[in-house]
C-alpha cells in the first residue's frame, strides 16, 4: 500500500465480559515463525473499498498449533499479556479492531495485538495484509523506472506518434492543440501512467487508428452516419465495411494491414502529407 496519508492509530475499547463458551469459527494452519521485530505496524484492508470503519472479529477464532497437536482459542483483549485462551488469567476485557479509513497503525508498545494480526489472526490475507516496508520499497523502485522510461520515451516521440497516443487519452482535442501543448501533455501522461503510456507506443494500431481519424477529419476518407463504411472522401468510392460490433477506426487500422488496405495506406499518408 504505497499512498501516504495520516495513518490511525490502533485503539482497544475495553468491555467487561464474562467467561464464554468457546465457539467454532474459522482456522489457519500455522506458518514457520520468522524473526520478530519490534517496531511500529500498518495494515491495511485488501480490495479498492476503503469503509470509513471496519471491525473485524477479535474472539470466536481458533489456530492450529503444530507442537501441541490442536486449535486452540485466541482472543484479544486488552488487559490480558497473551491472546490465548488457555494461557489468559482472571478477568477478560475483550478489545475491539477497528480499521479507519482502511488501515491501521499499531504502535510497537502493543506487541499483543500486533503478533495477533501479523501471526495468528485467519483474515489476514483474505480481509487485510500487513505492509511490508521492504517489498514498497522495491514496489516504489519499478514505478520509478518505468516512469523515467516513459518519460525518455516521450522526450523523442515524433509528433504524428504523440498525436496517435494523445488521441487515446484526449480524443479529438489533439488536433487543435500546438506542438508544445501536445508535449507538455505527453510527458504529462507519461508521469501519471507510464504503463500505459508505453503499451500505446508500441501499439502499432494506435497510430493506424490516428491516421485513420486523421483521413476522415480532412475529408480525404469518410465514415457513413451509422459508422459501418468507410469511403473515398473524393468519389464516395467504397473503401470497406465495419463488422458489426467493432470500433470503426479499431476496425479500419486492422485492414489498412491488408493488401488491400496497405495500398490505402499509402494513399491516405501521401495527401496527409
Amino acid at each position: 500500500m504505497s499512498a501516504k496519508k495520516k495513518l490511525p492509530i490502533a485503539e482497544a475499547v475495553e468491555t467487561v465480559v464474562k467467561p464464554i463458551e468457546v465457539a467454532t469459527g474459522p482456522s489457519v494452519q500455522k506458518q514457520s515463525k520468522p524473526s520478530w521485530e519490534v517496531k511500529d505496524r500498518f495494515y491495511y484492508l485488501l480490495g479498492k473499498k476503503e469503509p470509513l470503519t471496519l471491525r473485524i472479529k477479535t474472539s470466536g477464532l481458533f489456530w492450529f498449533d503444530e507442537e501441541k497437536g490442536y486449535e486452540r482459542e485466541i482472543l484479544y483483549t486488552r488487559n490480558q499479556k497473551t491472546i490465548f485462551v488457555d494461557e489468559m488469567q482472571g478477568e477478560k476485557r475483550l478489545a475491539n479492531i477497528v480499521f479507519s479509513s482502511g488501515g491501521l497503525l499499531v504502535p510497537k508498545n502493543m506487541q499483543t495485538l500486533q503478533k495477533m494480526l501479523s501471526k495468528y489472526h485467519p483474515y489476514k490475507g483474505v480481509i487485510y495484509a500487513e505492509r511490508d516496508e521492504v517489498e514498497e520499497a522495491k514496489d516504489d523502485l519499478e514505478f520509478l523506472n518505468l516512469e523515467v522510461d516513459a518519460m525518455n520515451a516521450a522526450r523523442s516521440l515524433d509528433i504524428d506518434t504523440a498525436e496517435a497516443v494523445m488521441r487515446t487519452e484526449i480524443g479529438s482535442k489533439v488536433s487543435e492543440m500546438s506542438s508544445k501543448e501536445l508535449k507538455r501533455d505527453l510527458l504529462m501522461f507519461a508521469r501519471r501512467n507510464p504503463v500505459l503510456f508505453l503499451d500505446l507506443m508500441d501499439d502499432d494500431n494506435v497510430l493506424l487508428r490516428n491516421i485513420g481519424i486523421k483521413a476522415t477529419e480532412t475529408g480525404i476518407i469518410t465514415l457513413s452516419s451509422d459508422n459501418r463504411t468507410f469511403s473515398w472522401g473524393s468519389n464516395n468510392r467504397k473503401l470497406m465495411t465495419v463488422p458489426f460490433d467493432e470500433h470503426p477506426y479499431s476496425a479500419l487500422a486492422s485492414w489498412f494491414k491488408t493488401d488491400e488496405g496497405m495500398e490505402v495506406l499509402n494513399s491516405i499518408e501521401k495527401r496527409l502529407n
